[in-house]
């Protein structure tokens, strides 16, 4: 079988070539350090903030 031409993408967090073992990362160490920002609301999306005292008539 031929080996895939395309090089392999760059890392999301340190922008060196992704590994094959850590894909998409470069390393075991980016994936941690790109699940921690998960983690700690580091990547969030753009939005309108939610009400939490305001009770939907659904839900009452």
């Amino acid at each position: 079988m031929a080996a895939d031409p395309r090089p392999l993408p760059r890392c999301p967090v340190c922008r060196r070539r992704a590994s094959e073992e850590s894909r998409p990362f470069c390393s075991p160490r980016c994936a941690q350090v790109d699940l921690g920002r998960w983690l700690t609301g580091g990547y969030a999306i753009p939005g309108e903030p939610e009400d939490a005292h305001r009770i939907d008539e659904d839900d009452a």
